[in-house]
């Protein structure tokens, strides 16, 4: 992060101190490492390796943030609920990529606005547990979380935590960052390519509804091109990474200070969140994730007050900065228009500017009776109408979206307009966690998105 045009600031003893606070406090969520030398060493060699996101990235995304806070853009934050080292191939990351560019063009159509292009992606590798371990039968081991912890397969050797994943981890978020910035950068993301995708969508009879829509974006694309529109903005697309940061053996050694300003800045993504199971107003956590200059989300379930939202906004945005905190909603469908407006009325009598976005997913999960994990896509959707029926009664702005989904054809959550049910879910169920949207029902959601956004 040093640029040698520029004078070196150094940091303040003081902040360099801070950050590792957080190991004085109560910390939930991290594995039992069985060899404690073998972490340390593996967070040495993370420290020096080098950053995967630079300081004046994550300024300008903080800049998009603010804009989307502030209603003049919206977020678009998706991709794999856990990735896995296996599934980061050039053909899995072009196809997450495609499926966020396609939503992303019919977002824009619909709000008018630009839309901010987020990956849970490069990164995405630890994984919240409800326990800390897992019963198959007689068999108790450690729980599944993630790759960059242990391994899937239910055998003592798979399950125990290995510190050498952790450099793995490193190295995979770097080769998928690297394809992301190819695509994006290179002629992948051409509007007019990403639109032509989509026709093939509208034009199946399923989605009928939806070609009305389609075919004013087929026009107002068509009406570029005739006027000779040829900018570069047509043909590359900024695009930003993000993950729950929840793993602080591998947060706290890629955090990096930045050369230009002596503050810190976790480069291991543009954008870190914190989720309901780890956001502690005095835990590990919290601390931490207040100490960088990285906009950083929080995720707020349904029991949220008022109270705890000031706290947060208190702890984690203390300068009151556009563009510094997300406020992620996971209500659940049957739950966001009871429990969303109080906080939406308590936020205008704050002097915060907080973005706010979705989450439809985490709040509407649900076991079949055959155990697959699973969620409704009618549930996805109702979740989404009641976040924009929220703000809109209370005179608030809707942000952005935060979703799973993969670029792929499986079949993991039901309903959608290929009428996905409990009997199709063994077809193509692939999540070794959550249920993901597939590509159609990514698409779908986004056009329903994009109707909500036209009203508003």
């Amino acid at each position: 992060m040093v640029d040698p045009s520029e004078p070196v600031v150094l940091a303040d003893p003081a902040v360099i101190a801070g950050l590792d606070n957080w190991r004085t406090l109560p910390i939930k969520q991290q594995p039992q490492w069985p060899d404690a030398d073998a972490v340390g060493e593996a967070s040495s060699k993370i420290a020096s390796l080098p950053p995967l996101v630079f300081a004046g990235e994550v300024d300008r995304l903080r800049t998009r943030l603010a804009r989307a806070a502030q209603g003049e853009a919206f977020l678009l934050q998706g991709g794999d609920c856990a990735e896995t080292f296996a599934g980061a191939t050039a053909q899995q990351i072009s196809d997450r990529v495609k499926t966020i560019l396609q939503m992303a063009v019919v977002l824009t159509y619909g709000a008018s606005k630009p839309i901010v292009k987020m990956g849970r992606m490069a990164g995405q590798f630890a994984k919240p547990r409800s326990s800390d371990t897992e019963t198959r039968g007689d068999v108790t081991l450690p729980a599944y979380r993630g790759d960059i912890v242990n391994g899937y397969d239910f055998t003592p050797e798979s399950r125990t935590a290995d510190p050498a994943r952790l450099v793995e981890g490193y190295h995979t978020a770097a080769s998928t960052l690297n394809l992301i910035r190819a695509f994006t950068q290179g002629g992948f993301a051409d509007l007019r390519q990403v639109h032509s995708w989509n026709k093939g969508f509208a034009a199946n009879p399923a989605n009928r509804q939806y070609e009305s829509l389609a075919k004013e974006i087929d026009k107002a694309v068509r009406f570029m091109e005739a006027a000779g529109a040829d900018f570069d903005e047509l043909k590359r697309t900024e695009f930003y990474s993000s993950h729950e940061g929840l793993l602080m053996d591998y947060e706290r050694p890629m955090t990096r200070i930045d050369s230009r300003t002596g503050t810190p800045y976790n480069t291991s993504a543009h954008f870190l969140w914190i989720g309901e199971r780890t956001r502690d107003l005095d835990g590990a956590h919290i601390d931490y994730f207040s100490r960088l200059r990285n906009p950083i989300g929080v995720k707020l379930g349904p029991t949220t007050t008022p109270e705890t939202m000031k706290q947060l906004i208190d702890k984690l945005d203390p300068e009151r900065e556009p563009g510094r905190l997300t406020f992620i909603t996971r209500m659940g469908a049957g739950k966001v228009r009871d429990a969303l407006p109080p906080l939406l009325e308590a936020i205008k009598e704050m002097d915060a500017t907080p973005l706010w976005i979705t989450d439809p997913m985490h709040g509407n999960g649900l076991t079949t009776p055959t155990g697959y994990k699973t969620r409704r896509f009618d549930d996805v959707v109702d979740e989404v109408k009641g976040f924009f029926e929220s703000h809109r009664a209370a005179g608030t702005y809707p942000g952005g979206i935060h979703i799973e989904l993969t670029g792929d054809d499986v079949t993991e959550c039901l309903g959608g307009s290929e009428q996905i049910d409990e009997a199709t879910l063994a077809t193509r169920y692939e999540s070794l966690c959550d249920p993901r949207l597939n590509h159609m029902q990514s698409l779908e959601l986004a056009f329903l998105v994009a109707e909500e956004l036209r009203a508003f």
